[in-house]
């Protein structure tokens, strides 16, 4: 285990679990493309606070249908991914009524959200990333000048890798560009970073064990993340010790440059021969079982899954 990680280990466990037993509504499910995995995430939660002894109501919402936030709770546990859930809907939502809920605000969710608006945070805050350009309907033949394939074309405000696609010739980084941009109206075209895809797990001030990712596929995709099986999550990570605790630390920087609070995952690719490492994007809700890779790095760190929920819900009784 890593020195950050020691640390976070020792933090988390210094701190004693909240005394007081609440109502505790868990929001799942939402109406983006990452619906079931929400649904899976939010079943989870509700089973480990359960366990902590809470009183629990699972409530899956949608923009035009509210009625579960009427329900009186001590406070609003958010487990929905993408559109609505992570965007800062919901949240602008639940501060308009007053209500105590878990993880970032809407201001942080709306800037996280958009992969263009975090990229240009990572810049100014000295977070490397790889190099990017916004292409537009009225843009693709400009921009297309000035790539090479390979290179990797993704939506700007989806999650999941929903859309995602890795161009390695000409024709195919054509197609998907004006395929997204069909779509979308517009959408990211990014370096692509040949080597080893990590991801690391924030909670509260402190950085999580790092988690090297290995799929068959081209690159993480959906399926390699929710239906494969031989899907690999390593914690032996076979780079210098240096980089994974400068990546550890970037982690926490990129966190605290989008204003991110109590926990978010960083994901990660970095170049196999210069070691050096690009931040992709951050997710300010990320899955949430207890196979998840959030999950896996505080089980990493000594933290079992209903203490981690019960951490974030003591972090939000505490704002």
């Amino acid at each position: 285990m890593t020195r950050l990680a020691d640390q976070c280990a020792s933090d988390v466990a210094a701190r004693p679990h909240a005394e007081q037993l609440l109502d505790i509504t868990v929001l799942s499910g939402g109406p983006s493309a990452e619906r079931e995995v929400s649904l899976k995430s939010g079943q989870a939660v509700a089973s480990a606070l359960e366990s902590q002894g809470h009183r629990i109501q699972c409530a899956d919402i949608s923009p035009d249908s509210l009625e579960a936030l009427a329900i009186p709770a001590d406070l609003v546990f958010v487990m929905l991914h993408g559109k609505f859930g992570e965007d800062g809907q919901v949240q602008r939502i639940l501060e308009a009524r007053g209500l105590r809920y878990t993880g970032s605000d809407a201001t942080a969710s709306s800037i996280v959200m958009d992969k263009v608006a975090t990229k240009s945070r990572f810049i100014e805050a000295q977070v490397p990333t790889p190099r990017f350009d916004v292409v537009t309907r009225d843009r693709v033949d400009t921009v297309l000048r000035s790539w090479c394939p390979p290179a990797v074309i993704k939506p700007i405000s989806e999650g999941s890798s929903i859309d995602c696609v890795i161009a390695h010739d000409r024709t195919i980084l054509r197609s998907a560009v004006e395929q997204m941009t069909d779509r979308y109206g517009r959408c990211m075209i990014e370096q692509c970073i040949e080597g080893p895809e990590l991801t690391v797990g924030i909670l509260g001030d402190r950085a999580l064990p790092p988690i090297q990712i290995r799929t068959k596929r081209d690159f993480y995709d959906y399926e390699a993340k929710y239906i494969d099986n031989d899907t690999e999550y390593l914690f032996d990570i076979d780079l210098p010790l240096a980089v994974l605790e400068e990546i550890q630390s970037l982690s926490l920087k990129a966190h605290q440059a989008l204003g991110c609070r109590d926990f978010s995952r960083v994901d990660w690719m970095v170049d196999e021969v210069t070691h050096q490492p690009y931040a992709l994007e951050v997710n300010t809700i990320p899955g949430f079982t207890d196979h998840s890779l959030l999950p896996k790095a505080a089980q990493r760190a000594g933290i079992a899954f209903g203490q981690l929920c019960q951490r974030i819900v003591d972090m939000t009784l505490s704002r």
